[in-house]
């Protein structure tokens, strides 16, 4: 091999590219790139020959001198010339620095030429999709280039190129171990080797294959390409195909007829798409997948949904009814959007398996992640490490998979441990082979804008006839037998048609891609509408605590920081009091001692941005141990997940929606670094998590942390749009609500979403909790603090977090106002960070007795009730809105129609805060404690308001 290291500056042009053919086990110089390789001038006069001739005479002397496939050859060479079976030939029409015959051996000639063929089925193998015949339609070039590759043999002269003749095309050649083509031999024809090649490579499939770096890889596509009769069927397989395209074609004829001028999104011009699904199923189980997870875009899924998924043909027919009652709350979806859940048995393998297809709104590649999401989570309740037992299959249009970026970020995340499904099935069908016979839908009319290219699609013979008349030529099926299978399926399509009229009301839940069995009763309603006090015993928040401040592990080794940050907690625990994040540990290993399983993921999570969290100890001396302590509590805990993610919201997001999606017991949260990252991740908030419910009766519990608060750190990683999250919020701001026993759990059980501010490490501990101990699940929206995470005032005790305690969606004043409160002047309500300086800001004045403050820690659903208390107590009192937001922003907008429809518009709230502005924070330090000093005096000036009208 150290001979070998020095090839580069030894051999000549020719005998460089002729060698290159090797993969790289053979030489440790060859260039990772699969284009063309580069020469390297010679540091001799004399060409490659030279060189084989000193590996020929090395060989002579000692064959375990030389590497192995210079063995090979000259074994074989040998043999050959020994027969008399090498003929000289002319010089070759290519001179390069390549010597003539008569300066060369015959052997070193015939190394050169079995050299020249091993380039020629490398060249094939990197190049040969360039000349596929991709084109149906017969318009276009040759699909990935206008020219062909000078180095395939499309015509004969093209042999000159490897010095090789007409003459050569009969000699027989060795076959590297870099191909298949030879099945059980080992050596070929020229002829032959063409031909497979070929047959392989330049017909109607295109294998673009040579940039995967894993050798091993690029060694399985070729065997299942190169293999001879590798393609070929059994008459079993192909009239098994036939009956699939059958069912493909049938039903998009059967919508075409009934429908003619509905969308429908149909699969024409790519029918083949359901029997490429069917046999990808089929082959998954019979390698032992159990559950498939699909995701698709429209083009295709009602033949998906009736051919692959299976679902009732007359609950798909149905749907085009235009009397259909909803019978859901929501709004519902269009047909081509819905997902489905099926478990049935595989009549090829005769196992059973679950398929189920994602709901999805038009943003086309949106659904990726959720997908992966929803496959992972699977996989984990499945024990199913490896994927071997839970799959996913993601179908793209071409332009979509190409063009959106959610495609490489979903891409993004396929070797992170957290997020790895270990492999997808990506199926892409590309438009300019799958033609469209109807343009973009069936509304379309394409040409107006491909008249040529449409004129040739319509003169297209089907697929169905053009497979059809191929097995009725060769005997495989009757003419009788093709018009008896298409009888029977559209026989089952009428069928189906006559029972949907029968249909009159839509029911959204049989369309459900996730269903939670037992979760919900049998009608899909809540068994209870209460929920259960969130507070837990105080020996288990000790125990947390405990644990929380302690290394479980033995000689392991932490940062003498981190050690001063556990001693702190300690501290906390022993004085019975949480801060910021002891108070999650608290609320996370709660759950994970009631079997909940809860996940948290995002960027730098495992620390916190913050580096508040520490929830995975390193150690200092031992490169990559780590140490999680929240899965040290409980011998029979629940697991816990926590995972820096890629720097990724779109992708991430959907991620953990579709993880959050695949069972109701468990606590799922994405947290942002800064709560404005979550704007690149708006198409899953607005696409999947505000609407979920209202369009697919899909529940969710996903929980988004998001660091929000004017800290005069510029504004970029200020505020997180509480705005947006509230304007998208359904509570009606004008409907006096009837307040009810259950008036709290109902309002979330009617509501989107949950949107909250807390100010206090007990109520974030309470809502989380909440979060899994609702009889639904709703989206979790809280906007967490920055500088409270240290603030010494935002901490609590454990008497507000013990058995009997609950999340307080208002917190009261509970001072000296309270106690007063027919002294009261001004109520002030307000939400988060800014609590705590209306406090301070407060006591340097001396205003204790003559304002209150009170806290609004859920803003969404709008707790009517408890602000209707809080109004009613102080009785002719100036009421005021204080928010560190511009006002355009925060939350003013949302509350104050609110607040006007229970105080009857008597009264105005008036609004103190910062002034309208179209970015969300200044990034001048002193600017904003300037504007923050104005609204703090204007909420403590008692005649700010005098004079005014609203």
């Amino acid at each position: 091999m150290s001979q070998l290291r020095l090839l580069p500056s030894r051999l000549g042009t020719q005998a460089t590219r002729l060698l290159f053919a090797y993969d790289v086990p053979v030489f440790s110089w060859r260039s990772r790139s699969s284009g063309p390789p580069a020469t390297f001038p010679s540091s001799k006069g004399g060409g490659g020959s030279s060189y084989m001739e000193e590996m020929y005479f090395a060989w002579l002397e000692n064959p375990q001198s030389v590497h192995k496939s210079w063995d090979s050859f000259f074994r074989k060479a040998s043999e050959e010339v020994s027969s008399g079976s090498a003929q000289p030939r002319p010089p070759s029409v290519i001179h390069e620095s390549r010597p003539s015959v008569s300066s060369r051996t015959k052997t070193s000639k015939l190394v050169e030429d079995h050299l020249a063929v091993q380039s020629l089925i490398r060249a094939y193998q990197i190049r040969g999709h360039h000349v596929a015949q991709l084109d149906p339609l017969g318009i276009l070039d040759a699909d990935l280039d206008s020219f062909v590759p000078s180095d395939l043999i499309t015509t004969i002269d093209k042999l000159a190129f490897y010095d090789l003749q007409e003459a050569d095309l009969d000699k027989e050649f060795q076959l590297p171990t870099t191909t298949f083509i030879g099945g059980s031999e080992n050596t070929l024809s020229l002829r032959e080797i063409i031909r497979r090649l070929e047959s392989t490579y330049c017909q109607h499939i295109g294998l673009e294959f040579m940039f995967i770096n894993d050798v091993e890889q690029c060694q399985w596509i070729r065997q299942k390409f190169e293999t001879p009769g590798v393609m070929q069927f059994s008459s079993e397989e192909k009239r098994t195909l036939l009956a699939r395209l059958v069912r493909s074609m049938r039903f998009e004829d059967f919508l075409a007829r009934k429908w003619s001028s509905e969308k429908r999104f149909g699969l024409e011009g790519c029918e083949v798409m359901i029997p490429a699904l069917k046999t990808i199923i089929d082959k998954s189980s019979e390698m032992g997948i159990e559950n498939v997870i699909l995701g698709m875009p429209h083009r295709g899924r009602l033949n998906v949904l009736a051919n692959v998924i299976r679902k009732d043909l007359e609950q798909i027919f149905c749907q085009f009814d235009p009397k259909l009652e909803a019978a859901d709350e929501g709004s519902g979806d269009v047909k081509y959007h819905l997902g489905m859940y099926h478990e049935r048995i595989n009549r090829v393998t005769n196992r059973n398996i679950t398929l189920s297809l994602v709901a999805n709104p038009s943003h086309l590649e949106a659904v990726d992640p959720v997908v992966q999401g929803k496959t992972k989570a699977e996989q984990f309740y499945r024990g199913d490490a490896q994927g071997k037992k839970v799959m996913s299959i993601l179908v793209h249009g071409d332009a979509a998979f190409a063009g959106q970026g959610v495609v490489y970020e979903t891409f993004h995340l396929s070797d992170l441990p957290s997020y790895t499904t270990n492999g997808t099935v990506h199926v892409v069908v590309n438009n300019q082979v799958c033609y469209r016979r109807r343009g973009h839908n069936e509304m379309d009319e394409p040409m107006f804008t491909q008249p040529l290219m449409y004129k040739q699609i319509h003169r297209q013979v089907p697929v169905l006839k053009k497979y059809a008349d191929k097995l009725i030529a060769e005997g495989t099926v009757t003419l009788q037998e093709f018009e008896e299978e298409i009888a029977k399926y559209d026989r089952i399509c009428e069928e189906a048609y006559g029972r949907s009229k029968d249909k009159k009301i839509l029911h959204i839940k049989h369309w459900l891609d996730s269903p939670w069995p037992g979760f919900f009763n049998v009608d899909g309603e809540p068994k209870s509408m209460t929920c259960p006090a969130t507070g837990i015993s105080e020996d288990v928040l000790t125990h947390i605590g405990s644990v929380a401040s302690s290394v479980p592990l033995e000689d392991f080794k932490i940062h003498t920081g981190l050690s001063r940050i556990l001693r702190g907690r300690a501290d906390m625990t022993k004085n019975q009091m949480v801060d910021w994040a002891l108070a999650e540990y608290m609320a996370f290993g709660s759950l994970l001692k009631e079997g909940i399983h809860v996940r948290l993921s995002g960027q730098d999570v495992e620390r916190g941005t913050f580096s508040h969290r520490h929830h995975v100890l390193h150690d200092q001396e031992v490169d990559r141990r780590t140490c999680v302590p929240m899965n040290h509590l409980w011998p029979d805990q629940a697991p816990y997940t926590v995972c820096n993610s890629s720097l990724s919201e779109y992708g991430v997001l959907g991620f953990e929606l579709g993880y959050a999606m695949a069972s109701p017991n468990a606590l799922v949260l994405w947290e942002a670094q800064f709560g404005d990252f979550h704007n690149t991740a708006q198409c899953i908030i607005d696409q999947f998590i505000s609407t979920g419910q209202a369009k697919w009766v899909r529940h969710n519990g996903i929980v988004l942390l998001l660091p929000h608060g004017m800290e005069g750190m510029g504004p970029e990683h200020s505020s997180a749009r509480p705005e947006r999250f509230l304007q998208m919020s359904n509570d009606d701001s004008d409907a006096y609500p009837v307040f009810t026993a259950d008036f709290e759990v109902s309002q979330l059980y009617d509501c989107n979403w949950i949107v909250v501010n807390c100010s206090t490490p007990a109520n974030y501990f309470h809502v989380l909790r909440r979060q899994i101990l609702l009889p639904f699940r709703k989206p979790l929206i809280i906007f967490t603090p920055k500088s409270l995470l240290r603030h010494p005032e935002a901490k609590s005790n454990f008497d507000q977090m013990v058995s009997g305690t609950s999340f307080q969606r208002v917190i009261p004043e509970d001072g000296a106002a309270a106690r007063a409160p027919e002294q009261v002047r001004r109520l002030i309500f307000c939400t988060g960070k800014v609590y705590y300086d209306l406090v301070k800001e407060r006591n340097s004045q001396g205003l204790e007795q003559q304002v209150a403050i009170t806290r609004l820690e859920q803003i969404s659903p709008f707790p009517f009730d408890l602000i209707k208390q809080e109004a009613e107590k102080y009785p002719g009192v100036e009421l005021a809105w204080c928010q560190e937001e511009h006002k355009n922003m925060g939350y003013y907008d949302y509350i104050s129609p609110r607040f006007m429809t229970i105080l009857g518009r008597a009264r105005p709230i008036w609004y103190v805060g910062r002034d309208p502005a179209a970015a969300p924070a200044t990034g001048n330090r002193n600017t904003h404690l300037v504007s923050l000093k104005k609204f703090l005096d204007t909420a403590f000036n008692l005649q700010a308001f005098e004079g005014k009208t609203f």
